[in-house]
């Protein structure tokens, strides 16, 4: 089965947001709503020995997904042909309890819809044998897509090349597949310190 997600090369971030701003633009998110958002994580340290890094923080598309294990409809599913966690917007009766159960925060509600959305890896240009647009607009060449069980898909290139810099977001037995990768000499890497509830993701369960 394919694992096909997001690898981030935080070495490389530099906060530049391109990937929020061609997220919304590429899947036409309405007004203070957002797919994928970059964190400040730090500065973590003593003075003068701080360091500080940018975190994108989007869909862990999770081998065990909670969003599709509480979701009553099957609206939030998990594609049979990509493996890949997604919501079908017919079936979602805005219950919201897919967004409960993610632990980083990363779905948002659509007012206008009232039903829930999340980034889909851009499904619409991966199926076409594009990249997700996020990673065609990342200015520093951070981002990588791929399957992960695919040795030469750029997703597993990337962790090849820093297999010392492998890290992801705390694990809460959901197993998250996005790979993000921080070398020591650029920052130490705090997996309980990312921010995640610094969103207003939450704020939408009581509208």
């Amino acid at each position: 089965m394919s694992r096909y997600c997001i690898v981030v090369d935080l070495d490389k971030c530099i906060d530049c947001k391109a990937c929020e701003v061609g997220c919304k633009y590429e899947n036409d998110l309405p007004l203070g709503e957002r797919w994928n958002r970059v964190l400040t994580c730090g500065p973590y340290g003593t003075f003068p020995d701080l360091s500080l890094y940018y975190l994108p923080v989007m869909c862990q598309q999770c081998e065990n997904a909670p969003c599709v294990k509480v979701c009553p409809t099957g609206a939030s599913y998990r594609d049979p042909d990509t493996n890949v966690v997604l919501v079908d917007k017919e079936k979602c009766i805005g219950c919201k309890y897919c967004m409960m159960a993610c632990p980083y925060s990363v779905r948002s509600w659509n007012q206008t819809e009232k039903v829930v959305e999340k980034c889909t890896l851009c499904a619409q240009r991966t199926s076409a044998g594009e990249v997700p647009f996020c990673v065609y607009t990342c200015c520093g060449d951070a981002r990588y897509y791929g399957d992960l069980d695919d040795p030469n898909s750029d997703a597993s290139k990337a962790i090849a090349a820093k297999p010392d810099a492998v890290h992801s977001l705390k694990d809460f037995g959901n197993k998250p597949a996005t790979v993000y990768l921080l070398s020591d000499k650029y920052g130490q890497w705090h997996e309980d310190a990312q921010g995640w509830h610094d969103t207003n993701a939450f704020s939408a369960l009581g509208e």
